[in-house]
């Protein structure tokens, strides 16, 4: 009998091989012996993991950004480190996303985005709308074939369906998204419009001028460099077709130079999973480098009467998962049920690095210094 691999030797087999099968063997153990496709409460999703390989990949995320945190401590920058991140992308975002999935779906929903809000919208309609203008700038049809690049657990793109009756393939990296969103589109009765792609979007295993429009909603970010990803999409893009995106950048106000800026960048950062994040300016270079024609561009929501980080601040309209009793009640929960041995260790810290996470995204965004949906709609030229 083959001996069960103990959570080390998993986590070995998965970065240093990236081999499918260990990956599915990773996942399946690290989120728990139950269904967890199937399981909808977050707590029993916390108390079913596995908490060897759970601890441990807490453990490599924040070693990611330690000797960030370490020179922004003194006021110092720290461009080898940011470097050595970028260079571990693929690995940074998927231990990540492992990790923040399931509190993802639990406080947000499964669009994991932000949105432009309007006086008396729900949270919900926001969100919906937000992905909406995405379809109208695309220009969708029925029966289109479109890629959303990151997608998730494939809330952006069960929209897009159910909106514009097109066909989504979603790329994503994340074995145990793409878990979730094969169920979740089973269950809307949409699965013979939904198919995915497991794969790295800096080299995507789709042949050329295979899509009719391609999207990206917050997603992108996590590249090590855009015009990487950016040059991917260009290429499996159709010729005279869209590439329409929200783009997490910092804006012509941020100074490199200010310590408390680059505090701040690497806050998004850390909390985030986002080995660099690079300005606005820096993602039209891109997108003009590997070939495409800037149709439009701009840092929607910008001036808003209803700030897009409103949910961030605890407001009650939004759900009381958003609210500050509700997100610092759910923190308290998970210390409670990691102290009493039912949640893996890590799970309160996790939980913690969100609500930093939030800190840091409301403070950027009132410097003017960040914002999470540059907007912007390119064409690839006809051939």
């Amino acid at each position: 009998m083959t001996p069960t691999p103990t959570a080390s030797q998993l986590s070995t087999a998965v970065l240093s091989s990236g081999d499918a099968v260990a990956e599915q063997e990773y996942t399946k153990v690290l989120h728990g012996k139950k269904k967890q496709t199937e399981e909808t409460n977050f707590f029993a999703k916390v108390v079913s993991k596995d908490r060897a390989l759970h601890g441990e990949a807490v453990e490599n995320y924040v070693n990611f950004f330690k000797a960030d945190r370490e020179r922004a401590e003194r006021g110092e920058d720290a461009r080898e480190e940011r470097s050595e991140r970028m260079g571990n992308y693929a690995r940074l975002t998927n231990t990540y996303y492992n990790l923040v999935t399931d509190l993802y779906e639990y406080g947000w929903g499964q669009s994991f985005h932000f949105a432009r809000s309007y006086p008396g919208e729900s949270f919900r309609q926001s969100i919906a709308r937000h992905e909406h203008y995405l379809a109208h700038r695309l220009g969708l049809q029925p029966g289109m074939k479109v890629l959303d690049v990151g997608c998730g657990v494939g809330g952006p793109a069960r929209e897009m369906i159910h909106f514009a009756d097109v066909n989504v393939t979603g790329l994503n990296n994340n074995e145990y998204q793409l878990e979730r969103a094969a169920v979740y589109a089973a269950r809307e009765k949409i699965s013979n419009k939904w198919s995915s792609v497991k794969g790295d979007f800096m080299k995507m295993d789709i042949p050329d001028n295979s899509f009719d429009a391609v999207y990206a909603i917050e997603a992108t970010v996590h590249a090590p460099e855009l015009s990487g990803v950016y040059g991917e999409i260009f290429r499996v893009l159709k010729p005279g077709c869209r590439f329409a995106c929200y783009e997490w950048c910092m804006t012509d106000r941020y100074d490199d130079s200010n310590p408390e800026h680059r505090r701040i960048r690497l806050g998004i950062e850390e909390g985030n999973g986002i080995p660099q994040m690079v300005g606005t300016a820096d993602a039209l270079a891109a997108l003009r480098q590997v070939g495409f024609n800037v149709e439009y561009h701009e840092a929607v929501g910008a001036n808003d009467p209803v700030p897009w980080y409103t949910p961030l601040e605890g407001n009650w309209t939004r759900g009381f998962a958003l609210t500050s009793v509700g997100v610092h009640l759910t923190d308290a929960l998970c210390f409670v049920m990691e102290k009493l041995g039912m949640a893996p260790a890590g799970t309160r810290q996790v939980s913690q690095m969100l609500l930093d996470a939030r800190s840091y995204l409301v403070a950027g965004a009132k410097l003017g210094i960040f914002t999470p949906m540059f907007c912007f709609v390119a064409r690839k030229p006809e051939a």
